[in-house]
């Protein structure tokens, strides 16, 4: 027997995070930006698993919501000039709102152009049914064909297949890393050892993208309290320490 999994259309990216916020009735002021990514991560992994074409907005946002969360791990904040501290979900806010905004007028926009074509407008028969005649009369047009034209859109198509051809295709890229991953991959290293640098954990895997994996899965630990970290001297210099248990005598 098999079964068939059908997942909500979406109009975009905004749409979906509207309909996460609305479904679990969240404050679109004050959103958890950590439950919305794993959400919105979710329904992107469902969609590669059907073997739907992810489209590239989707993965902007993706991208956006990961910068955001990372934003917030970090212990120390982001300051303006009057030294207010800046929420990195400012912006993705704005945004929601504006389209929540517009997304209202849309049924009943919609609504008012099912009503219009609905309508016909009164006129001449005959002059209506001269028109349709002309607009169609392919002998016409033909006459007006001259080998030059021919010529000219060969030319034309021809150019734009040379372009299309010379196009280099966009590849997405899906990497075998998740922040819980790289977690329990970085305490597993640790062991029973007291220390462990950063530079030694990035150069097991080289790659950009498990660097970056690896910097956010220390960040979640640290806020998690399940490790401490000793800053040393130069760039990049720091180790990931056990956390010692505290021991009341």
């Amino acid at each position: 027997m098999s079964f068939e999994i059908k997942l909500p259309f979406f109009e975009g990216p905004f749409d979906l995070l509207l309909f996460f916020i609305e479904r679990d009735e969240l404050d679109i002021h004050d959103i958890p930006i950590s439950q919305v990514t794993e959400d919105f991560l979710s329904y992107i992994r469902q969609l590669e698993q059907m073997n739907i074409e992810v489209a590239s907005e989707f993965i902007l946002v993706a991208a956006t919501l990961m910068r955001i969360k990372a934003k917030m791990l970090l212990p120390r904040p982001v300051l303006n000039e009057e030294g207010e501290e800046i929420d990195p979900r400012e912006e993705l806010v704005k945004h929601l709102l504006e389209y929540k905004k517009y997304k209202s007028v849309i049924k009943e926009l919609a609504d008012m152009e099912e009503d219009r074509a609905r309508k016909q407008e009164r006129g001449n028969l005959i002059q209506e049914v001269r028109k349709l005649s002309e607009a169609n009369n392919v002998e016409a047009e033909l006459q007006d064909v001259t080998l030059y034209k021919l010529l000219k859109v060969f030319e034309r198509v021809t150019a734009r297949f040379e372009l299309k051809q010379r196009e280099k295709p966009h590849k997405v890229v899906q990497y075998p890393y998740t922040i819980a991953g790289q977690r329990e991959h970085i305490i597993s290293k640790l062991g029973n050892r007291e220390r462990m640098s950063f530079l030694e954990i990035i150069q097991q895997d080289l790659n950009k993208i498990a660097v970056i994996f690896n910097f956010l899965a220390i960040l979640e630990l640290l806020q998690l309290n399940e490790i401490s970290l000793q800053v040393g001297e130069g760039f990049n210099n720091f180790w990931v320490l056990q956390k010692k248990e505290d021991v009341s005598v």
